[in-house]
This record gives structure tokens, C-alpha cells and sequence, in this order.
């Protein structure tokens, strides 16, 4: 479990060790990147909320290349340790799900906000390449950590957490990502492809997301959670649902102008799902929130964690977001403005504790 808190008394030598770098870093670009497309999705535009997205998604970007370099020390380095983190230490491979989730988000971020800044072009061509890769990456891992669980790993399904939701995620996060390329396609079959492709994106993220929800639900019924850092792991029971929800709207809107013969039934879908699973997701926010604050009391203190208070909150403002705008209810508009607060007071919260950690040597110390 080192890997999860990685936290270390502070002392004056301490200085950066990148073989305790995992891909559970990752978590920090995911949740940077979703608070600057939370904004730009927010059915409102505030004064300022446009460049405040931009400004995140330029944080973002900025970490996921000195995280990218960073690993890249990290496996040519520490190729022992990083073989041992993926396939001896199952509570550290299910974070093998956070790389393709930070390229995917920052790439879409790319799209809608950076586009600006450095141009239509440039950001499309970004775009397709980050989406490309991060969804080749997350089939890869949806495909291959369930089958390291099966043939190789010692898990239990009565000791599961809400980690292992983390590799059957991305596939959903591309499906939801992926329609915005859809313009930027020649019309015709490539369009198609792309629209298809994300649909069977959706239906593989889900299905395994259906799967393996009852094996959580039942691991922490059955032997709770480990330790207390583990706690804000709870919100990561969002993320699929979040994000399916943004997903089938995100679609809905592709739909419209490739395929128009399923469009009123598509967009019917999505508003009817949508609705749904978001209702479920609020409920699981409010059990989130409860046993965090009890956490709290009971003396957790600051662990990479708390990065999962971000991107799952993040993919619920999405989905509000979207619901807000096809459905034109102004609830949904309330709700999407109230989670993008709670969103970026998390990684707030999150980015300080991790800043103050690497500065007063309490993370990846030697």
C-alpha cells in the first residue's frame, strides 16, 4: 500500500525518489484537466471562466510532460520495480487506468479550450494524437489488468475497493472524448467510424463497469476499507457514471449530423440515462462525502488519494452539464455549478497537500 499514500516524515535529506514514482501520479493531471473541461462544459458563462479553463488545462498539460518524463526515468531506471508494480502488487497495477485517462483528458481539453491558444489546427492534430494513444493505452489496460487479476495476481473479490474500477474506465472517458473529433473528420465513412468506434467504446466501458460494481459494493461491505487513506478511493465509484453520462451526450450531439436517422433516438437515450445514473451518483456522492468527514475525524491525513476526490466529481459535472443543455432544465444547470465548486475546492485541496508533500520531502522521499 506504500504506493497509495506514499507520505514519509519530513526530514532535511530527504530527496525526490523516482522508483516510488507509480502511475497512480497520473490521478494529478486527470483531476487538473477535468476542472478546466468541467468549466467549459458549465452551461453559464461567468466573467473569467473561460480563461480560468485555460488556465487549467495549461496546468494540465504542463504536468502530464514533466510526469511523462518523469516515468520515462522511472522505467529505464527502475525497470525491476515498475515489472514488480504491474504484476506482482495488484494494489498498484489497477492504477495502470490513470495514464490513458490523463492523455484522453488533456487531449479533449486540447480541443475545447486550447484551440485559442494555439490555434484550430494545432489542437486538432494534438487531439486525435492524445486520444489515439490514450485510447489504444486504456483497451490495453481494460484488457490486460483484469487478465493479470484472473492468471497472476492473489486478489480476493471480498477484499475489492473501488480501485479496481480504474482500468475499465478509460474505455468510457474515450467514448466520451472521442465525438468531438467527429467534425473535424471527412464526411462519409471516416465520421461513421469514429461515431461507431466510441459507441463500442461506451458498451465496453460499461459492461465492465456493470460487472464489476456488485464485486466492489460486496468487497467493501464485506472487509471495508484497509486503511483510512483509502477512504477518498470512494468517490472513484462516480467516475464511470459521470462519465457514461457525459459519454451518451457527447454522442447524442455526433450523431445529429452523421447519422440524423438515429438522432431523436439517441438524444431520447441519453436524456433518460442520464437522468438515471446521475441520480445514482449523487446518492453514492452524498455516501462519499459522509465517510470522508468521518475519515477525517478519525485522523486521516493528506495521500495521493484525495486525487480521487477530483476527476469523479468532475465527470458529474460534465454529465449535469450536458443534461442541462438537451434538456434545458435549469436544475440541471444548479447542480452542474454546484459540483464545479465542490470540484475545484477538492483539488484545491488536493494540488496544496501535494505541493506542501514534494516541498517538505513527505513525498517520493529517500
Amino acid at each position: 500500500m506504500a504506493t497509495l499514500t506514499s507520505v514519509r516524515p519530513l526530514t532535511r535529506t530527504a530527496r525526490f525518489d523516482l522508483a516510488q514514482l507509480g502511475p497512480n501520479w497520473y490521478a494529478a493531471v486527470m483531476g487538473t484537466a477535468i476542472v478546466g473541461n468541467g468549466a467549459a462544459a458549465l452551461p453559464v458563462r461567468l466573467p473569467g471562466l473561460t480563461g480560468f479553463g485555460e488556465l487549467m488545462w495549461g496546468l494540465a498539460t504542463v504536468a502530464l510532460l514533466v510526469l511523462v518524463a518523469a516515468r520515462l526515468v522511472h522505467l529505464t531506471r527502475h525497470r525491476a520495480v515498475a515489472r514488480g508494480h504491474l504484476l506482482d502488487n495488484p494494489a498498484t497495477a489497477v492504477f495502470y487506468g490513470c495514464p490513458p485517462m490523463a492523455l484522453l483528458s488533456v487531449g479533449f481539453g486540447t480541443l475545447v479550450l486550447g484551440s485559442r491558444v494555439i490555434g484550430t489546427g494545432p489542437a486538432v492534430a494534438l487531439d486525435a494524437v492524445l486520444w489515439s494513444v490514450g485510447t489504444l493505452y486504456g483497451l490495453a489496460v481494460a484488457a490486460g489488468i483484469p487478465y493479470l487479476m484472473i492468471t497472476r495476481h492473489r486478489v480476493s473479490p471480498l477484499e475489492a475497493n473501488p480501485t479496481w474500477l480504474l482500468p475499465v474506465v478509460a474505455p468510457l472517458v474515450a467514448a466520451a472524448t472521442g465525438p468531438v473529433l467527429v467534425p473535424h473528420l471527412p464526411a462519409g465513412t471516416p465520421q461513421q467510424a469514429m461515431l461507431y468506434g466510441c459507441w463500442a467504446l461506451f458498451g465496453v466501458g460499461l459492461s465492465a463497469t456493470l460487472a464489476l460494481l456488485p464485486v466492489v459494493l460486496t468487497g467493501l461491505v464485506h472487509s471495508k476499507l484497509p486503511v483510512l487513506a483509502l477512504t477518498p478511493a470512494l468517490f472513484l465509484v462516480l467516475g464511470p457514471l459521470g462519465q457514461s453520462t457525459t459519454a451518451v451526450h457527447q454522442l447524442a450531439d455526433a450523431a445529429r449530423p452523421v447519422v440524423p436517422r438515429l438522432a431523436p433516438a439517441v438524444l431520447a437515450f441519453a436524456e433518460l440515462y442520464g437522468v438515471a445514473v446521475l441520480g445514482v451518483a449523487m446518492l453514492w456522492l452524498a455516501v462519499a462525502v459522509t465517510a470522508n468527514l468521518r475519515a477525517r475525524r478519525a485522523g486521516m491525513t493528506f495521500a495521493m488519494t484525495w486525487w480521487a476526490c477530483t476527476f469523479p466529481v468532475g465527470t458529474c459535472v460534465t454529465g449535469a452539464a450536458a443534461l442541462a443543455r438537451h434538456t434545458g432544465f435549469a436544475g440541471f444547470t444548479v447542480l452542474a455549478a454546484g459540483l464545479l465548486v465542490l470540484l475545484v475546492a477538492a483539488w484545491t485541496v488536493a494540488a496544496w497537500g501535494t505541493l506542501a508533500g514534494l516541498a517538505g520531502g513527505r513525498l517520493l522521499a529517500r
